[in-house]
């Protein structure tokens, strides 16, 4: 574990980010929101606690692994691609969802 781990120095990076995308300093140069997922419950408290974040979603289990193997397998075929063949979810795993807000 780093030795900075708990001095918020990982959240205060990912508000400069954030923030910067907020602003349109990023590759498109359009101001744009940012929407992050967490299974972490530390970095969950703390996304709470900040008056930038908003908790705009929470789960407590996956969502269906075969729905999303074939919504993949729809996507990479209408993009000419291969599909994987793997999916995402059916796994016991809370997963909350935060939405960038600023300080403004």
């Amino acid at each position: 574990m780093p030795e900075w781990q708990g001095a918020s120095v990982g959240l205060r990076f990912l508000n400069a980010v954030c923030e910067r995308w907020r602003r349109g300093e990023n590759r498109y140069g359009k101001p744009m929101p940012t929407l992050f997922h967490t299974s972490h419950l530390g970095l969950a408290v703390a996304l709470r606690r900040d008056p930038a974040w908003t908790q705009v979603s929470a789960t407590l289990c996956g969502d269906n692994e075969a729905r999303s193997i074939q919504t993949l397998a729809r996507s990479a075929a209408r993009h000419g691609k291969k599909a994987a063949g793997s999916g995402f979810g059916g796994y016991f795993r809370a997963v909350q969802g935060f939405r960038y807000l600023g300080l403004e």
